[in-house]
């Protein structure tokens, strides 16, 4: 574990023993805190849910491993980013482990999977990452919180970000699934000059020749787009061995540092938009950053503060109601209190439990140790509250 000492975790929902699995009167103050902790742990994509389980780990031992002052357990579980599987075990922790919350979850297929089973069961589901619209507006849950963001919202940053930049002109390139083309409407939705071109690639693109020479004849004044993990490796390797790093590389979930330890020196100075980066110059975030880099020994990604981030905002929440977590409505309440300090520094709660908070253009760069991270370049958005807000109507039981 890198240096996180293992006292407080179970791997793939181990059953629990003695005073954490027996039942919380209510009024009374519970013997401790169950988490399951949800996480793609397997397959090409496991290094976000890495991320994200390290980061929430870390936090929980900033804490003592406790939340609100009593003792907290981690069930781990890997979703396998198969839908059907996360279900299963996540049904496993509530119904047998026992678990108070369900936390994490890195795509947004996922979060769709799990969000009935846990809510159903009146247990606060807090998503690390995933944040799609769906569960924004109309769909909104008193059991659903998110530390991250609305998925339109960074694409739209970037749009905004362009639209200051005063680049007229922009080639839009995505994969060609429902994200790619939620990325483009979310950039578009605050871009106002000419779309030059858009272009969906496949998702299981390996060669971008040909999109390249489209970009080379079109000759933007920059480049927009949303190609996630080893497709994001890929594109930044051959724009810049194509020769066109001198078009603005403009990109959202491309270019983090969950990609750069491959992408490395290709990119340099590419841009990427985030509520947060690792430079952030707050007491939280140096002490988050500096101590995840002692127990892992890599950079810290979004995936790893917006969960360490949950952790702190777990204690806070546990601690306002003196431990006693049967009451669901002050539990609610305590958490979109948000009484805890953020690495991002900026954040509350909007009125559908997802963030408002400040939204940068970030840049690529290297470090003095040779190591690569995103830096803050400047804020684009101000206590920026997701578009579909309006739409939620809240209803407690």
């Amino acid at each position: 574990m890198g240096g996180i000492g293992r006292r407080g975790v179970l791997l793939g929902g181990a059953a629990t023993t003695g005073a954490l699995a027996a039942p919380v009167v209510r009024g009374q103050r519970a013997a401790g805190v169950k988490i399951g902790l949800v996480a793609v742990l397997t397959g090409p994509q496991a290094a976000l849910g890495t991320h994200l389980r390290d980061g929430f780990l870390l936090g929980l031992k900033h804490l003592e491993n406790r939340l609100g002052g009593l003792p907290a357990e981690v069930v781990v579980i890997d979703d396998e980013l198969r839908p059907e599987v996360a279900v299963q075990k996540v049904r496993a922790a509530l119904e047998r482990d026992k678990v108070d919350f369900v936390v994490g979850v890195v795509f947004s297929n996922i979060l769709a999977a799990v969000m009935r089973p846990v809510t159903e069961a009146n247990t606060f589901l807090i998503s690390t990452n995933a944040g799609p619209s769906t569960f924004a507006g109309r769909g909104c849950n008193p059991f659903f919180f998110t530390t991250s963001y609305n998925n339109d919202q960074v694409h739209s940053v970037m749009g905004q970000a362009a639209q200051d930049e005063g680049h007229r002109r922009v080639f839009l390139m995505t994969p060609n699934y429902q994200a790619g083309r939620d990325a483009i409407a979310g950039f578009k939705s605050r871009f106002r000059g000419e779309v030059v071109d858009e272009v969906y690639a496949p998702l299981d693109t390996r060669d971008f020749s040909a999109e390249l020479a489209r970009i080379a004849a079109a000759k933007p004044d920059a480049l927009f787009t949303f190609m996630p993990g080893g497709l994001g490796v890929t594109l930044v390797r051959q724009y810049r061995q194509a020769g066109l790093a001198n078009i603005p590389f403009l990109s959202t979930f491309t270019v983090d540092e969950a990609t750069l330890p491959a992408q490395q020196d290709a990119a340099l100075g590419f841009f990427s938009a985030a509520p947060w980066a690792p430079n952030m110059d707050n007491p939280q975030n140096k002490r988050f950053v500096a101590d995840f880099e002692a127990a892992y020994n890599y950079v810290p990604a979004s995936y790893a503060a917006q969960s360490y981030d949950a952790a702190n905002l777990l204690d806070s929440a546990v601690r306002r109601v003196n431990g006693n977590l049967s009451d669901k409505n002050a539990l609610r309440e305590a958490i979109r209190a948000a009484d805890f300090r953020s690495v991002r520094g900026t954040f509350r709660f909007g009125t559908n439990h997802y963030p408002v908070q400040d939204m940068w253009l970030c840049r690529v760069a290297r470090r003095p140790d040779g190591r690569f991270q995103t830096e803050t370049v400047r804020r684009v958005l101000e206590a920026n509250a997701d578009p579909y807000g309006a739409e939620c109507r809240m209803r407690v039981a």
